[in-house]
């Protein structure tokens, strides 16, 4: 299991593509969307629009790379017959399952840093110590939920339905969890919807700890609810890609 995920985390590193789009990205939106609202509060938020997006689009690139990436190469590995050839080893399917999503959260992390690190060299955002570090391990943990996800997407979606399927999820879970926009400028409905949309938690935990307190027990709640529930969901789809194999 620690060859296949050191393989993975290898293959996704020479990605070019790959990383442009989960590492390069998330920083350089952040940047133009948060380039001119220094200072800028929107109702209703205790946050500057600076530290808001700095947050947001830490766990908008982390999603980037484990639920964009993960189904993508999953569905191919089907249908080259990869997985097949994984199954005939000694390697386990939660083995197998559980290399995606380390591996995924695992380059998830360059992301989240240079993200944070834009933050605080160009927009200025000023944090104690242990709120960087808070903020940085909370959104890596969190991208697990979504690293879970890419897997069962993986494996629902043949090679040519994958990618509507998982960027109507991405771009989707990106608007209802206000990563995009404060959700306080958003219709109610979305707003009410939001409670229960794991990004919507996700970006929380952030917030929460740049306003000076710890993540809500709330949201950590929803997250291990989805998690379980996209771990079980991509366990049952391996099993029954199994069994028509």
């Amino acid at each position: 299991m620690t060859t296949l995920i050191l393989l993975e985390i290898r293959r996704a590193l020479r990605n070019k593509k790959f990383m442009f789009f989960s590492v390069i990205y998330p920083p350089g939106l952040y940047l133009i969307i948060a380039g001119g609202a220094d200072g800028a509060r929107m109702p209703g938020m205790r946050l500057d629009m600076g530290m808001y997006y700095m947050v947001a689009m830490a766990a908008f690139g982390a999603m980037t790379a484990v639920l964009l990436g993960n189904a993508e190469q999953i569905a191919k590995e089907r249908e080259l017959g990869w997985v097949r050839q994984l199954r005939l080893t000694a390697l386990p399917g939660r083995g197998y399952v559980g290399a995606k999503i380390a591996a995924a959260a695992t380059v998830s992390l360059p992301s989240i840093v240079l993200v944070l690190l834009a933050g605080a060299v160009v927009k200025g955002v000023r944090l104690e110590v242990w709120q960087w570090a808070a903020i940085a391990l909370s959104t890596w943990l969190g991208s697990f939920v979504f690293a879970a996800l890419g897997v069962a997407i993986g494996y629902l979606a043949t090679g040519d339905a994958v990618r509507p399927i998982s960027m109507l999820c991405y771009f989707g879970l990106a608007f209802l969890g206000g990563l995009w926009m404060p959700l306080t400028i958003l219709p109610q409905w979305v707003q009410n919807l939001a409670d229960y949309v794991p990004t919507h938690a996700y970006a929380a935990l952030g917030t929460a700890i740049e306003g000076g307190t710890g993540p809500h027990p709330k949201d950590v709640a929803v997250l291990l609810v989805y998690l379980a529930l996209f771990v079980s969901g991509a366990a049952w789809l391996y099993r029954k890609d199994t069994r028509k194999a």
